[in-house]
């Protein structure tokens, strides 16, 4: 397995990651899904992406991870709808505090590796965001920020905030990417490689 730094973290991370979008769903259940969590790390897998809104996905990471806990990097998302209540989606300080401890028992964890906006929330100032973000790295919760399906100029414009509010910044992003599927090439590719922001691919 290869290893590649996530953006300019410092961190490193496997170059194949594990998607758990399938967990719960497709006769992916507890057992089979923690077997496809071993088999993984076994062969060199470090990074498990998850989301509070796959199903049980956390549930079924934080089982198959708790005897592993040190060979793994955990990443999931916030922000996308939990339900139906005003509030229980989106980038504010209310639903992000909620979402994280919710997640941490989920995933059966004292931290997150890397906590994802999994999209955008136009509702929401980012510089808010940007603070209860990093007020759960100081606070130990959260290892690394990043996000999720932002354009590029959502992207350099979390960098550019991050840093002059010297505020804990991105270091990675998640965008559809594969051969047939090329438009990050055109914006989004340039700017991550322009703020050393690292590139996770889902549907590769």
């Amino acid at each position: 397995m290869d290893y590649r730094n996530l953006g300019n973290s410092g961190l490193k991370v496997s170059a194949i990651g594990l998607g758990t979008t399938n967990f719960g769903r497709r006769k992916m259940g507890l057992s089979e899904s923690t077997k496809v969590v071993h088999e993984s790390v076994d062969a060199g897998i470090t990074l498990i992406d998850t989301a509070n809104t796959y199903g049980p996905a956390e549930e079924y990471v934080g089982e198959a991870c708790r005897r592993i806990r040190d060979r793994v990097l955990i990443a999931t998302k916030v922000s996308s709808p939990v339900g139906e209540r005003p509030n229980q989606r989106g980038a504010s300080r209310s639903h992000i505090l909620d979402q994280v401890h919710r997640s941490l028992k989920r995933l059966k964890t004292d931290y997150i590796d890397l906590y994802q906006l999994h999209v955008p929330d136009p509702l929401t100032p980012l510089e808010k965001t940007l603070r209860v973000l990093e007020d759960l790295v100081r606070d130990g919760k959260v290892r690394y920020i990043g996000c999720s399906n932002f354009a590029a100029w959502q992207v350099a414009r979390a960098v550019e905030t991050s840093g002059a509010l010297g505020l804990e910044r991105i270091v990675s992003t998640q965008l559809e990417y594969n051969l047939l599927s090329r438009a990050a090439e055109t914006e989004i590719v340039p700017c991550c490689l322009e703020y050393g922001v690292g590139i996770m691919a889902y549907h590769p």
